[in-house]
């Protein structure tokens, strides 16, 4: 079987990265006998963030790419990210299958999320939308949670039979590290053996609620709690930057951009309790990830987080500073508490890997061929 997934353009999406490069693998691995192949859109050489190049990029994105997509000699097309779900329009009148992963539907629920990332917001929305509905047009729909999958069918009007629930995996990278490799890193970034590290992975987007991260923070230092944030993700906004400098914040914090991923594994390590309190996810691919270096995990009781966790982690109202609060000095005073939701989480990841996602997937092919 020759199968073809269809990727986003390198590094628009690092989620998207991470998926597509795990269930490559993982295919190879479950199907070594299938021929994988992996189409991406040329990377543009922009020059700015001009009328120009965005039409550069709408041109590339809605025409050339799926031109060239549709001439494949496959048995199967996989469109990895339902932002790219335009791409079905061009392939159903191929007559090969096509299969669509859904990872969220954020935008609708939260459409303010859109605003926070397009030059024009409106025109933006409208092609995402446009896109996100070529997925009533696809065979198969592979949903990355039972969540995601219930928006699926209530939003875009999906019937339940058209989808495929297969939960993301967890890159085996992402373990304990021993502890001394932990202090040394430790003392490469100034921070004290005697903190209490939180530590938040991910964007600035509104739904990652990274304001009630800063909150929890300000109200621990408040306390008197030796605490720090360590932070991976994009530069902070000019409305974060101002509560930090409000509330005295800086000192408290080690901010690592956007890492490598052997930078990201010890940063993983080398925090205490992973603190993510988002209003919205599709899965929540970082709380295995934290997991499975061995972390506590406090995040939020809403949409797929609770069947990601399950009773592996505290599981909070997002908006709630102080059970946030009270849940990280329970980790820190109840020693016995915090290592059994270690173990637990250590047990929990076991249940996703990237070959059992790749095995499901393949499953969901061969129903085709």
């Amino acid at each position: 079987m020759r199968i073809a997934i269809i990727r986003r353009e390198p590094r628009a999406s690092y989620s998207m990265d991470v998926y597509a490069d795990a269930l490559v693998n993982g295919l190879k691995t479950v199907r070594p006998d299938w021929e994988i192949i992996e189409l991406a859109p040329e990377q543009q050489q922009l020059h700015g963030n001009t009328l120009f190049d965005g039409l550069s990029k709408y041109y590339q994105r809605y025409w050339n790419y799926p031109q060239n997509i549709k001439k494949q000699d496959v048995d199967i097309f996989h469109v990895i990210d339902h932002s790219d779900g335009h791409l079905v329009y061009w392939l159903k009148n191929t007559g090969k299958p096509t299969i669509v992963t859904c990872h969220d539907l954020v935008n609708f629920i939260h459409p303010e999320n859109a605003r926070t990332q397009a030059q024009i917001a409106s025109v933006s929305m409208a092609a995402w939308k446009w896109s996100v509905k070529g997925l009533r047009k696809a065979n198969h729909i592979i949903s990355v949670s039972s969540h995601t999958a219930k928006d699926v069918v209530q939003i875009l009007n999906v019937q339940p039979e058209g989808l495929t629930v297969v939960p993301n995996g967890v890159d085996s990278v992402f373990r304990p590290f021993p502890k001394p490799e932990l202090e040394v890193f430790r003392q490469q970034h100034q921070v004290s053996p005697e903190k209490i590290c939180l530590l938040n992975v991910g964007s600035n987007q509104p739904r990652k609620n990274f304001i009630t991260v800063l909150r929890v923070l300000e109200a621990l230092k408040s306390k008197g709690m030796p605490i720090h944030l360590l932070r991976t993700g994009p530069k902070l906004t000019e409305d974060f930057e101002a509560f930090i400098h409000k509330h005295n914040l800086s000192d408290c914090i080690t901010d690592f951009g956007r890492p490598d991923k052997a930078t990201l594994v010890k940063i993983y390590n080398t925090a205490d309790i992973l603190l993510s309190p988002s209003l919205y996810e599709g899965f929540g691919i970082t709380i295995l990830e934290a997991m499975a270096c061995g972390k506590p995990v406090i995040t939020s009781n809403v949409t797929s987080l609770p069947e990601v966790v399950s009773d592996a982690g505290i599981l909070v109202n997002p908006m709630d500073v102080k059970a946030m609060v009270e849940a990280v000095s329970q980790l820190q005073n109840d020693v016995k508490f915090r290592q059994t939701l270690i173990d637990k989480g250590l047990d929990r990841v076991k249940l996703f890997t990237w070959e059992q996602t790749a095995e499901q997937v393949a499953k969901v092919y061969s129903t085709f061929c």
